[in-house]
């Protein structure tokens, strides 16, 4: 497992403390786990997402993914409309191992409140929890 200073955080993300992330792109959110929970789980063998349509609050259970290690939910960082599910992850779940920021997303969202978002952490924040974890 990685250390906490060799982890690829982004600045142009936000974090939950679930360890999902939140990107903002034009009137929608990018969201997937970041490279702490992938790097955690090890080599994802299954990722279930929802569907198009499909409407979350924020704290709700909105996927699965499974490793060699475990099976963990994903979480919603904040309520809205899943308006996009990156389909790819069901043949090659990898993608969220190798990339986790790029290829490897896994839903876009219309937020319900485009403000809540603001309410996630920054970088520096997430990694303040972090070494509190350890």
């Amino acid at each position: 497992m990685k250390e906490i200073d060799e982890l690829d955080l982004p600045d142009d993300v936000l974090y939950s403390k679930e360890h999902e992330y939140a990107r903002s792109a034009d009137q929608k959110v990018i969201i997937g786990i970041n490279d702490y929970a992938q790097d955690q789980m090890g080599d994802l063998v299954f990722v279930e997402l929802p569907q198009v349509g499909d409407s979350f609050q924020t704290g709700e259970v909105f996927g699965t993914i499974e490793s060699v290690k475990a099976v963990i939910e994903v979480y919603m960082p904040l309520a809205g409309e899943v308006i996009e599910v990156n389909n790819s992850l069901e043949d090659s779940p990898e993608k969220v191992n190798n990339s986790p920021y790029v290829e490897g997303w896994m839903i876009g969202v219309k937020p319900d409140n485009p403000d809540e978002v603001g309410q996630l952490m920054s970088r520096d924040a997430y990694l303040e929890m972090l070494k509190g974890l350890d």
